[in-house]
């Protein structure tokens, strides 16, 4: 028996070694890459503006504009806003997505999955083109609309709006969001539904009684990988949004573009930061209390 054991630590102990000489590559581009950048974010944060890359001295005074500027809190609030709705769009049309490829695909599943991860192989600058093609003022929808004779002339109602901001961070983000949700939908117990079924349960009650509450994992999975970067996204409100879907992306862009003056652009990013941590807690929180149910 001591021979065994004796015989198998070697054994263990490679693997171990293998498994951290595997994980260091990763490991260290995490620590160089984010946390570095995120260590010099902070350190920004607290500068100073003079002009140089790295700003002159400590001080509280750039969290003191962000707080007690009103154009930032109104920036963030609508940030908040068209994130959220975009989390929203994106989930529910998601959803029916991830659960036709989780129950009712069949062999066709790994076709209609290629199709879902197919928009990856695309630039995301040009599916946001793509997207000012469709909603412009010559474009495919205006188009559209006069050939079939429900409006005459074309209309400025669809571009340079919140909701072509909307509707086109929904799109990109879409396989985002129907991939976790069919994860978590694909790992429910068949049996579960066969019993509930057995039991007598209607196929709106099965899946308002089991489905829904065992994916909801997924589903908030889905949303904080939608929510979190579409808060921060400056390219689709530049390009397909108006001065009404100005987002705090494109005023961090600005401070550390035009503007030159990165210890301000990084206390924007800070705060922004602090604000999506508050969402995820509150969603970690929503989850664990999904779970203690489910």
């Amino acid at each position: 028996m001591s021979t065994l054991v004796a015989n198998q630590m070697p054994e263990a102990r490679s693997s171990s070694g293998f498994s951290f000489a595997m994980l260091l590559p990763g490991a260290a581009v995490t620590f160089l890459l984010i946390l570095f950048a995120l260590g010099l974010v902070l350190f920004l944060a607290f500068r100073n503006n003079d002009g140089s890359l790295l700003g002159a001295g400590f001080s509280l005074s750039n969290f003191a504009t962000v707080i007690s500027d009103p154009l930032y809190w109104t920036v963030t609030l609508r940030s908040l806003v068209i994130a959220a709705l975009v989390t929203a769009a994106t989930v529910v049309t998601a959803y029916p997505v991830a659960y036709y490829l989780a129950f009712h695909a069949g062999r066709r599943r790994g076709l209609l999955l290629f199709l879902v991860t197919l928009p990856f192989w695309t630039s995301y600058l040009l599916r946001v083109f793509a997207w000012k093609i469709v909603l412009a003022y010559n474009g495919v929808l205006n188009s559209a609309l006069i050939e079939t004779g429900i409006w005459s002339e074309p209309t400025l109602a669809f571009l340079n709006t919140p909701a072509a901001v909307v509707v086109t961070l929904a799109h990109a983000y879409a396989p985002f969001a129907i991939l976790p949700i069919y994860v978590a939908l694909d790992t429910i117990p068949k049996s579960l539904i066969e019993a509930a079924s057995d039991l007598g349960a209607r196929p709106f009650t099965s899946f308002r009684r089991v489905v829904l509450p065992n994916s909801m994992p997924g589903v908030l999975a889905a949303a904080l990988v939608v929510f979190v970067p579409t808060v921060g996204d400056y390219v689709t409100p530049a390009l397909v949004g108006g001065p009404a879907s100005t987002m705090i992306g494109t005023l961090i862009q600005a401070e550390f573009g035009k503007a030159n003056d990165w210890p301000f652009g990084a206390a924007l990013s800070v705060a922004v930061m602090l604000v999506i941590l508050a969402v995820v807690l509150v969603a970690r929180f929503t989850d664990r209390r999904f779970g203690s149910r489910t």
